[in-house]
C-alpha cells in the first residue's frame, strides 16, 4: 500500500465520526492525527485534550497549547491525579493499562460533555510490534486509533506531516516520564523529576534524541542514558562528560552510565517475558 493509499485511508476512516475528541499531547503522532481530523471533520467539530499531570514535562505541554494556538484549534486541559490510580506508585508491568483506562475514561468524560461522538488517539502501526498494554485499554473503551487502523508507521506521519507542513514532522519521539523507570520499582514525583530534568540537561547540551532511564532505589540510583548511536561519542568526550556526571549526581543519581545501544523505544520492556 502507497503512503497516499494510507492517508486517503485515514481520511475515509474520520469522515464517518463526524465530530471527536484527540488525545494530545503535542508529539507528531497527535498532532499530525489533530490536523487532519480538523481538516477532515470541521476545527469546530475537533477538541484537542491535552493532559496535565506528573507523568508530562511542562515542556511538552507548553508545546501541545503553541500548536493549538498556532493552527486555531478548540482545547481543554485534563488535569489529571494519576498516582491516585490505584496500584499505579508500585510500577506494575501493566502500568500503561492502569494510566490509559483512567485516563481515557476521563477523556470520554469531556467529550461526551461536549457532544463529541468519538474519542481518539495517536498510537501508530509501529506500536504493534512492542509490548503496549495502554492499547488494551483503549479497545475496552471504543476509543478509536486512526493511525494505526490505516498502517501508517512513524516515518509515515513524519512525511505526512513534513508535506502538511506541521512543525512537529521532525520533532523527536515523546514518551510519558513513567516509562523511564524501571517495572516495579515505585513511582514518585521526586524520581519523575530526576528523569525530567537529567533529560533536560542533556537536551540543553545539544543531544537530540534523549532518554535518562532510572534504576535502583536510593542511596544506589543508576541513571542509564540512551542517546542516537551517531551522538555517542559526543557524550564521552571528556570536559562534557564531567559536566554532565556532576549534574545528574547533584540530582540524586549515585551511578551515571550510557547505554552502547543507544536510544530505542520500550527498552524497559526488554526485560520482560515474552
Amino acid at each position: 500500500m502507497t503512503l497516499d493509499e494510507k492517508y486517503q485511508n485515514l481520511k475515509d476512516f474520520l469522515v464517518p465520526l463526524q465530530s471527536a475528541a484527540v488525545a494530545f499531547s503535542g508529539g507528531v503522532d497527535s498532532s499530525f492525527l489533530l490536523a487532519v481530523a480538523s481538516n477532515v471533520l470541521g476545527a469546530t467539530n475537533v477538541l484537542a485534550v491535552t493532559v496535565s499531570s506528573c507523568f508530562v514535562t511542562n515542556k511538552e505541554q507548553q508545546t501541545a497549547q503553541a500548536f493549538c494556538l498556532a493552527h486555531s484549534l478548540n482545547q481543554v486541559v485534563c488535569n489529571f491525579d494519576v498516582l491516585k490510580i490505584r496500584g499505579i506508585q508500585n510500577n506494575p508491568p501493566n502500568r500503561c493499562y492502569l494510566c490509559k483506562k483512567a485516563l481515557f475514561t476521563k477523556i470520554a468524560a469531556i467529550a461526551h460533555a461536549n457532544n463529541l461522538k468519538a474519542v481518539l488517539e495517536g498510537s501508530n502501526f509501529d506500536d504493534e510490534s512492542d509490548y503496549r498494554p495502554g492499547l488494551q485499554a483503549v479497545r475496552e473503551l471504543g476509543v478509536k486509533s486512526p493511525l494505526l487502523q490505516a498502517k501508517l508507521t512513524k516515518a509515515d506521519i513524519r512525511e505526512l506531516s513534513h508535506r502538511l507542513g506541521l512543525i512537529t514532522w521532525k520533532r523527536p519521539a515523546m514518551a510519558c516520564l513513567a516509562s523511564r523507570l524501571a517495572y516495579n520499582e515505585p513511582i514518585t514525583p521526586e524520581r519523575l523529576q530526576m528523569v525530567e530534568k537529567a533529560e533536560e540537561k542533556l537536551i540543553s547540551l545539544g543531544f537530540t534524541q534523549v532518554r535518562v532511564r532510572l534504576h535502583g532505589l536510593s542511596p544506589g540510583i543508576i541513571a542509564r542514558i540512551e542517546l542516537l548511536p551517531r551522538e555517542l561519542n559526543k557524550l564521552t568526550e571528556a570536559p562534557l562528560r564531567q559536566e554532565i556526571t556532576n549534574y545528574l549526581k547533584d540530582l540524586g543519581f549515585a551511578y551515571v552510565t550510557l547505554d552502547l545501544q543507544g536510544y530505542r523505544t520500550g527498552s524497559m520492556n526488554e526485560p520482560l517475558p515474552a
